[in-house]
């Protein structure tokens, strides 16, 4: 028995140990355009379990035009909360700390009761143009970038809310509170209005350098500063979960819930872009190329958004592409993604542009299904499909759509070499990250390595790192990144393709200035 002694004790340690370990689960909801996920990752920022909960299709009733009902993400985001759970067996007490993440710029508008008044307009919603431009001549171009670090859009969030007064002054006449989408969420499961530096970027009401709500872009604008959220940093605890929000969750009242970031911000940090010369490009409805900065870099002709970082202290410059993933969908819906063979359409319809070499044979697409952003900032931008022949293919289309798309994407590098904003590592996210060829596409349209982070799970994995620095599982965002994010795989360009693609890069510089006389007329 003394011989066994020693193994004895020490398999009863073990044991002890297996018994006695706790792990912090962490959870990150990302409120998405098409619908809410949920994710649950462990301190080593494995991830346990995720499940995704669709929303109703956004209603577009006249072109332009873009609304979703506030009410359906909360109730998606209580279904998708509770399968995850269910996925990774864990129950409500298990989860430490809940971040947020969600589609940005939204409106969110309640009355006295909180009820919600009417349906949110949402990012792409780009009805605002007379709004943009009267606030622009009553405020001055210059004086909004100054203000704001960005000029006033018909996305930003300010700029809807000026439209229903507009418009719709009755619906106005409710309205007590204001907020963003995931906000929303967050309100509905917490009882506190907050929001995070980040998300708040885009209302084009705070004062991005100074991370304050403007008094001068509220006073000009007519908004009364009580209808608007607290102000938090992105890891910052800013509610706790209540009663009611346990009852639709499953998750425990009480468990605290930190401001999170919007989705860029969010996607970003769980890619690991925190510091100068790391920048993202990411493909999913829309696509934005994000490059972290340690300053508030400011573009002077308003082409790129300068917003808050998810890190307390850094900013971050932002190009974006309207209709980048959505172009690629918006052909799979009215074309269709071909033979159905049990895999994934986009997977179908990449194996079928792989058949065509780069280029595209000379064919050019403009991917401005819904105005477009960066750099032309104009909302009737039109999307065109230039240079057909009788020669051309369906697989021809299908990767001048992608190469357009990556071609969009490219625009806010060449103004980063403008503002001298470093770039030293590109990372790939998105569904554009997905498939192999547009990953070689993006790598030899930006002429860089590209690299593919091991978890590329969204803006849930990054919101859920930021409710592990508010449950002290890591003690900042960079140390959080540096522990999680890890690279999976880097692609280099092709030499001759990036000849071919440089060509085709000037000739798809040109189709904006030719065909907007026609689209404006």
């Amino acid at each position: 028995m003394i011989l066994y002694a020693p193994v004895s004790l020490r398999c009863y340690a073990i044991l002890l140990f297996l018994l006695t370990e706790s792990h912090i689960n962490l959870l990150g909801i990302d409120v998405g355009t098409g619908g809410t996920r949920a994710l649950i990752i462990d301190e080593n920022g494995t991830v346990l379990a995720s499940a995704t909960e669709e929303h109703q299709p956004f209603a577009s009733p006249k072109i332009g035009w873009a609304e979703q009902h506030p009410e359906d993400w909360w109730r998606a985001c209580g279904t998708a909360v509770r399968k995850a759970l269910g996925k990774a067996n864990l129950r409500g007490e298990d989860i430490a700390c809940v971040g947020f993440s969600g589609q940005m710029h939204g409106a969110v508008m309640l009355d006295r009761e909180d009820k919600v008044v009417r349906p949110a307009l949402i990012w792409c919603d780009v009805r605002t143009e007379a709004q943009t431009r009267e606030l622009t001549e009553k405020i001055g171009g210059e004086r909004i970038i100054q203000l704001t670090c960005n000029q006033a859009l018909a996305n930003f969030t300010l700029t809807k809310f000026l439209w229903v007064r507009e418009n719709e002054p009755e619906n106005w006449k409710c309205v007590r509170s204001v907020m963003l989408p995931k906000d929303y969420v967050r309100f509905r499961m917490t009882g506190e209005r907050s929001t995070d530096m980040a998300d708040a970027s885009g209302t084009l009401l705070l004062d991005v350098a100074k991370r304050r709500w403007s008094p001068e872009m509220l006073e000009a604008a007519e908004i009364d500063p009580a209808f608007l959220p607290a102000l938090f940093e992105s890891p910052d605890i800013c509610a706790k979960v209540s009663t009611e929000g346990e009852a639709a969750t499953g998750l425990k009242s009480g468990t605290p819930v930190v401001a999170g970031a919007g989705d860029q911000a969010a996607g970003a940090v769980g890619m690991g872009i925190v510091a100068a010369g790391a920048v993202s490009a990411t493909i999913g409805t829309s696509g934005v190329v994000f490059a972290a900065t340690d300053r508030p870099a400011l573009d002077p002709r308003g082409r790129l958004h300068t917003f808050c970082h998810a890190i307390p202290g850094r900013w971050h410059v932002m190009g974006v592409t309207q209709a980048a993933g959505l172009s690629l969908r918006w052909f799979r819906d009215q074309f269709g993604a071909g033979h159905e063979d049990g895999r994934d359409a986009y997977e179908r319809l990449s194996e079928e542009a792989s058949r065509v070499p780069p280029g595209s044979d000379g064919l050019l697409w403009t991917p401005y299904l819904m105005g477009e952003r960066t750099p032309h900032l104009d909302p009737r931008a039109r999307a065109a499909l230039i240079g057909l022949t009788a020669s051309h293919t369906r697989a021809h289309v299908i990767r001048a759509i992608m190469e357009g798309v990556a071609f969009s994407l490219r625009d806010s590098f060449t103004i980063f070499r403008e503002m001298k904003v470093p770039v030293s590592k590109i990372r790939l996210g998105g569904g554009g990250a997905r498939s192999r060829l547009w990953r070689q596409i993006q790598a030899d349209v930006y002429g860089y390595e590209v690299e593919i982070v091991e978890a590329e799970e969204g803006a849930a994995y990054g919101a859920a790192i930021l409710a592990g620095i508010g449950a002290k599982t890591w003690p900042s965002v960079d140390s959080a990144c540096a522990s999680v994010v890890r690279v999976a795989e880097r692609l280099s360009p092709d030499t001759g393709a990036v000849r071919v693609m440089n060509a085709a890069y000037a000739k798809y510089r040109r189709v904006y200035p030719a065909s907007r006389e026609i689209f404006d007329a």
